[in-house]
């Protein structure tokens, strides 16, 4: 049946490619100081009526523009960007026609004896997404990770990348990015800004992008122009509550049908975070039971060596091939858990403690082999890719925990202990193929892809109280997962006049079986869903644009989401896999107005269905507290967003973010009577970022930002507290910028973490996190060999690895 369907696109694929087209085109290159200009504006005017614009397109990432279905006339050709000298000619089209390549002269600007040389970041709006250009700009001296921290739109909190709120997926040049939270900031952390050309905010994912998933932020780097070498060395000290320290290089060697790229990064950390919280449990009547104060002091040793090769050749003028391998190799993730649990009866009395000695080891590894394929087909400019990955995650993990139990005068009542063995072993194979072809002036796009995914994990349970391990049975189980995805994609997109469309259909055909040997089979699934994506956007001048989109999407349960294991905190809280999560289906539509590029307006909505989250049960009677990965009913929000961004002064760049937002969730409360509970919150976010030029050559950059959020709700947690952090940092560039070094003091008030609490019925619990948010960071990067080349440095990976995330993260 799956066939029957994708089949019409291959013939929809021939047809297109064998088409000839009768409406002429005009191409031609900007370019500014033998650099490519991208995402400029070129606009055909009539040559009497120089006010009416009759065709628009921007230019792509090497500079290059395309108009099509342009009648035979003579035309007023404008190019505008912000940060260039605006270009007029009057161009003949008489056919087919390729105009000379148009170099663009830079502003330059002299105020108050400053002189800004570098280039400004820049901002531009398509019809489905929002570009934040750095290539050459004050921002790309620094690291990847800070400029996706000074990307509009995107949001930090608690380590994780947010994008509305929401989670977003980062993708490297359309690749998507499979870390942890943790592991993604050290790897970008340990790429050069330098590579960096722009950052894509993709909030509605067009069709040809994975359904899975929400809104994407797609880092593109810069694409080689001249043959040599060149090479770096980096080095960055972290001073926290406990020290981290990063190294690394990058190679790159380019000639005329080969770039290669290797770097190396090695990551030794020590992280300390103290966990306080308390639970009230409750007697059947509603009166109090018990409180429980707990104070857990977790120190985790981290050691990880990241290593990334890529290979280009070029097999001729119109083809191409890349190979590449991602490596992550995690052999230590060693953490001691030392924990106290005060238990206070309903007056408030000691009744009695309990200690818990913990310690977790864990080795994790995760191996990415690619290869891609590209070609141009036709004299239209039509194009194909394949691409191929395999990858291998491996993950072991043993913990041990022993538990004193003492009485309120300090007398030892009892102990027990236990330990735990556990690994996962994945091997996930994906095969996907894409064409592009121009249509007159449509553009079509189409596609299929494969994944198949095998992971097997187990856990043995042992009980240590007698001193040899005597394995428990009903503790222990083994859990295999095997998962399969067929989709396919077509899209089309026009541009005419002041308006611009774009529309898709993505198919995907998902066959999953999870067995647990202590269960049986727990999760059998078997579906075909479809996901439209919408985009309209109608330019009315230069500074006033109108845009509306609309997607459907899929977010699948993570892999060890899944498996039905145990993580203990100590014998009474500990957090448990669900194999029966099913996967959520979200909606998303958004209005938008932008003026001058500068400022602009979002309203939107979004629902999904199904909605995983980490939810918190106490058991009152029992005294236990599990974290349930569970599907909740739905969740929702409605958001009004502004966004400003430009230069208040020549030597003053400010990006200002704010959002007012209704957010709504509603779940089963499976120790409430498994009664319906919903959540919500009205609030706000507040982001603001500043970068000045503090000298007069633009090698000494100081940045200053802030960020205020009142409340917020994940799943049945709620803020108890405002949230609010303010970080500075310097930057200075030194020996033309082949050294650069640079400080960042990260919430320097110690106010970013803050309690949350989950209080309905016959539920109320709350913990305090405190993890080292007060930080400042050293770092240095230093450039040798002709380090103005542009590299093909980038990530690799497959779109469904990113649910691998190991059990110890939570």
């Amino acid at each position: 049946m799956f066939k029957k369907r994708v089949a019409p696109l291959f013939t929809l694929l021939l047809f297109i490619f064998n088409q000839t087209y009768s409406q002429s085109e005009v191409k031609g290159e900007l370019v500014s100081n033998d650099e490519p200009v991208a995402f400029a504006n070129v606009i055909l005017l009539d040559a009497e009526d120089s006010t009416s614009v009759y065709k628009g397109a921007v230019s792509d990432e090497n500079g290059v523009y395309l108009l099509n279905g342009i009648e035979d006339n003579s035309y007023l050709m404008k190019v505008s960007f912000v940060g260039y000298q605006e270009y007029l000619q009057t161009i003949e089209v008489n056919g087919n026609t390729s105009l000379e390549t148009i170099e663009l002269e830079e502003v330059s600007s002299n105020l108050d004896e400053i002189t800004v040389n570098a280039r400004r970041p820049k901002v531009t709006r398509s019809i489905d997404r929002l570009t934040f250009n750095v290539e050459n700009s004050t921002l790309s001296t620094g690291n990847t990770y800070d400029i996706l921290k000074r990307t509009p739109g995107v949001i930090i909190s608690q380590g994780e990348l947010l994008v509305r709120n929401r989670p977003a997926t980062v993708y490297i040049n359309d690749r998507k990015v499979y870390l942890t939270s943790q592991e993604l900031q050290q790897l970008l952390e340990g790429f050069s800004g330098d590579n960096v050309k722009s950052v894509e905010v993709i909030t509605n994912p067009p069709a040809r992008y994975d359904a899975e998933g929400g809104a994407i932020l797609n880092i593109k780097t810069s694409k080689n122009l001249s043959i040599g070498y060149k090479g770096s060395v980096n080095a960055s000290n972290t001073i926290a509550i406990v020290p981290k320290y990063n190294v690394g290089t990058s190679q790159y060697y380019k000639n005329d049908w080969l770039n290669a790229f290797a770097s190396y990064n090695f990551n030794s950390r020590y992280d300390y975070k103290n966990d306080e919280s308390r639970i009230v449990f409750y007697e059947l009547d509603g009166e109090v039971d018990s409180r429980w104060y707990n104070d857990f002091e977790r120190n985790t040793r981290t050691i990880s060596h990241s290593l990334n090769t890529i290979l280009d050749f070029t097999l001729s003028d119109i083809s191409s091939l890349s190979l590449s391998a991602n490596i992550q190799l995690t052999p230590k993730t060693d953490s001691d858990i030392d924990g106290r649990t005060e238990i206070y009866n309903p007056q408030n009395q000691l009744d009695s403690l309990y200690t818990t000695d913990s310690k977790v080891e864990n080795d994790q590894d995760n191996i990415l082999l690619s290869s891609t394929y590209t070609t141009s087909v036709g004299e239209k400019g039509a194009s194909l890719s394949a691409v191929a990955n395999y990858i291998l995650y491996d993950d072991d993990q043993a913990q041990d925990l022993l538990t004193r139990y003492i009485s309120a005068e300090g007398n030892l009542l009892n102990d027990n202990s236990f330990n735990t063995i556990s690994g996962q072993k994945s091997h996930i194979y994906t095969g996907r193929i894409d064409l592009s072809s121009p249509w007159g002036s449509t553009n079509v796009e189409t596609g299929l892809k494969y994944s198949g995914i095998t992971s097997d994990s187990g856990l043995d349970f042992f009980n240590t109280d007698s001193g040899a391990g005597q394995f428990v049975e009903n503790l222990s189980d083994e859990f295999n997962y095997d998962e399969n995805i067929y989709a396919a994609y077509a899209s089309i997109s026009k541009d005419w006049e002041q308006w611009s469309i774009k529309g898709g259909l993505r198919g995907e055909y998902t066959d999953i079986e999870g067995i647990s040997n202590n269960l049986g089979a727990v999760n059998t699934q078997e579906y075909f869903q479809l996901f439209p994506t919408f985009y309209l956007m109608y330019n009315q001048n230069e500074n006033n644009s109108f845009s509306i989109d609309y997607s459907r999407r899929i977010v699948r349960p993570r892999f060890e989401s899944l498996n039905p294991y145990l993580y203990f905190l100590n014998e009474n809280i500990f957090n448990e896999g669900n194999p029966n999560l099913r996967p959520a289906i979200s909606n998303k539509i958004n209005f938008n107005y932008t003026y001058k590029n500068q400022l602009s307006f979002d309203l939107y909505w979004d629902r999904a269905d199904n909605a995983t989250a980490v939810l918190p049960f106490q058991n009152n009677e029992e005294h236990l507290l599990r974290s349930v990965n569970a599907n909740m009913n739905y969740e929702q929000q409605f958001s009004l967003d502004v966004m400003y961004y430009g230069y208040p002064k020549d030597w003053w760049y400010m990006y200002f973010y704010g959002s007012l937002y209704y957010m709504e969730n509603e779940f089963i409360a499976y120790e409430s009577g498994n009664m319906e509970v919903t959540n919500d919150v009205t609030s706000t976010y507040l982001q603001m970022f500043n970068q000045f030029t503090l000298s007069k050559n633009g090698t000494f950059i100081g940045e200053l930002s802030a960020s205020y959020n009142p409340d917020f709700i994940a799943g049945s947690y709620n803020f108890e507290e405002p949230q609010f952090g303010i970080d500075i940092g310097l930057r200075k560039s030194f020996f033309n910028n082949r050294l650069v070094a640079t400080i960042n003091a990260e919430d320097i008030l110690n106010t970013m973490n803050i309690p949350l609490s989950s209080k309905y019925l016959n539920q109320n619990y709350s913990f305090f996190a405190k993890p080292e948010s007060r930080k400042i960071r050293f770092g240095v990067i230093y450039k040798f060999g002709n380090f103005k080349l542009r590299d093909n440095s980038r990530s690799i990976d497959a779109e469904e690895s990113v649910r691998l995330e190991e059990a110890s993260a939570l």
